[in-house]
């Protein structure tokens, strides 16, 4: 693992996503050790996406806090939740009529009359006048990557001006000081910095080529020119995310409105995505600043995103909540190589990287070892340790009841007086606010329903279904949606290698699940695991238990 200082950035709705997938990875246990600075960087304060992903990382720290540990709680090794997550947000401000197109922002109709006439020569020569100027940029760059990347390296300058000069300072400027000053310093030794999003779209696509150059010139203003960033220790990754998704096509009627009047057509992502290509394999200012970037793409008939019932095309805002994808979670994998990995950055030029996953009767089969790869037992570790999570949602959300009601006496509540009646009652003094966090957050991880009547995937069930009927790593019975199974699911066969299967089995489901709790009795926290609070040593005896129990040598 990295002993750099660890940064992670998410851009646009897509990037969001792929901070989603990171997250979980943080709470499976996969970045031991680590305090990471996680910044959402994105144009509309409301996306859906954004909205959805900064609660999952508020949520996550609260797990991680207690009464007697700081906000976020502190890193821990082999156990859940290991890493601590810092966020902060930063978003452009396009509200009010001076900021919310390009025309208004960039005050074309200011100056004397040759500036003014010099202005709108070189817009003109770049950006249509009557669309491309006009649009409203609050819902983002519309796949308007040469206006995008002009305007966030703008947005981004001018928050440093700002702070500079002490007026028009807002909350957000304040927010990605407190992420500049920490990248700042950590750059001085070594820092490591992985910047999530797509390059077919708009935000994301706009926002990676300049980011290291807007952050670079960003703390020299703030600083009066007395610090920068230097780009041999502080290495720059991005995934090079290409499309793998579609939406409804806007019509005429929505497309003839003045902040319509520019709107995506997935039509043209293909296209985007083969321009976007040769511009990082030529531009020199990406090869530059990035050590690594992380081809990533979607090889077959891209899934349909958005709700038909919508009258129009959902541009962002609220409505925005796509669901998630296995080349989000493969980005965030991307993420996970590029953040602990110790060779590979003695590059003069920015590395593409890429693989290949097996595609046998048109559909694609999924191994752990596809995910993170098999060095130092990584394939191993990640297994364990995704296997592990996956077991405790199905204990918490089914054994326990959390995904079919929302007693606060059921899920990790249950299992805790189910531990207690069994010797094992140190875990009493967690709370019923404590007890409910955990369920909540399995709930966005693994699945749940309306009071068990209806099912609704969540994170891990969305991505599998991406690729179904492929294989996914564990057992297709692992993804039950059928409520009567998921009451009596054997949380002990999730995986397809019986060697992993817990004790135990039988004729009864449950007798799997009795010899686990057995398990509990003789294992118990470990030093090595760094943890202090009940809450941390609860997570790492569990954790250690369904160690044990999968049989693998983590």
């Amino acid at each position: 693992m990295s002993q750099e200082k660890l940064f992670v950035i998410g851009i646009g709705g897509t990037g969001m996503r792929c901070l989603e997938a990171f997250t979980h990875l943080c709470a499976i246990g996969m970045f031991d050790n680590q305090e990471i600075e996680v910044l959402t960087l994105d144009t509309d304060q409301l996306n859906g996406n954004k909205t959805k992903t900064e609660n999952l990382i508020e949520l996550y720290s609260r797990i991680k806090t207690s009464d007697s540990s700081p906000k976020g709680g502190t890193p821990n090794a082999n156990t859940f939740f290991s890493a601590k997550l810092n966020l902060h947000r930063f978003w452009t401000e396009y509200s009010g009529s001076a900021r919310a197109n390009y025309r208004s922002l960039s005050k074309l109709s200011e100056g004397d009359p040759e500036k003014q006439k010099a202005n709108k020569l070189i817009s003109n020569l770049f950006l249509d006048e009557s669309s491309v100027q006009e649009f409203n940029l609050a819902h983002g760059y519309r796949a308007q990557t040469h206006l995008g990347s002009h305007l966030m390296y703008h947005a981004i300058v001018e928050s440093a001006r700002n702070l500079a000069a002490g007026s028009n300072v807002a909350a957000q400027d304040k927010e990605l000081e407190i992420f500049m000053n920490k990248l700042n310093e950590a750059g001085k030794l070594g820092a490591r910095v992985f910047v999530f999003g797509s390059i077919f779209g708009g935000t994301g696509a706009s926002s990676i080529p300049v980011i290291p150059k807007a952050f670079q010139d960003f703390i020299k203003i703030r600083s009066g020119g007395k610090s920068t960033l230097d780009f041999s220790k502080t290495k720059f990754g991005s995934t090079l995310l290409t499309e793998y998704f579609t939406f409804k096509k806007p019509d005429a009627k929505q497309m003839s409105t003045k902040d319509d009047s520019v709107i995506a057509d997935s039509s043209f992502f293909p296209l985007n995505s083969q321009a976007a290509l040769q511009f990082y394999q030529n531009d020199p200012t990406v090869q530059r600043t990035y050590k690594t970037m992380y081809h990533i793409g979607w090889p077959v008939e891209s899934k349909k995103m958005g709700e038909e019932k919508e009258s129009n095309t959902i541009t962002g805002g609220e409505k925005q909540k796509n669901p998630c994808h296995i080349t989000e979670m493969l980005c965030a994998c991307a993420a996970y190589d590029f953040l602990t990995k110790t060779t590979g950055f003695d590059v003069e030029k920015a590395d593409y990287l890429y693989k290949a996953i097996e595609f046998k009767d048109n559909v694609f089969n999924f191994s752990f070892n596809d995910f993170v790869g098999t060095e130092n037992k990584a394939g191993e570790v990640f297994a364990n340790r995704l296997g592990a999570f996956f077991s405790l949602a199905h204990i918490v959300l089914s054994i326990n009841g959390a995904a079919f009601n929302s007693d606060p006496k059921s899920g990790m509540r249950a299992f805790i007086t189910r531990l207690a009646g069994q010797k094992i009652p140190q875990y009493n003094t967690l709370s019923d606010a404590d007890c409910g966090e955990i369920n909540e957050y399995l709930r966005q991880f693994a699945y749940t329903t309306d009071g068990g009547q209806q099912f609704f995937s969540g994170w891990l069930y969305q991505v599998r279904s991406t690729i179904a009927p492929g294989s996914f790593m564990f057992d297709s019975n692992a993804f039950t949606t059928n409520l009567r199974e998921l009451q009596k699911i054997d949380v002990g066969e999730l995986f397809l290698d019986k060697k992993n299967h817990w004790p135990g089995g039988g004729l009864m489901s449950s007798n799997r699940f009795d010899k686990f709790v057995d398990t509990l009795l003789n294992v118990k926290h470990e030093e090595s695991q760094k943890v202090n609070t009940t809450k941390e040593q609860f997570m790492a005896h569990i954790y250690n238990a369904i160690t044990k129990s999968q049989n693998f040598l983590n």
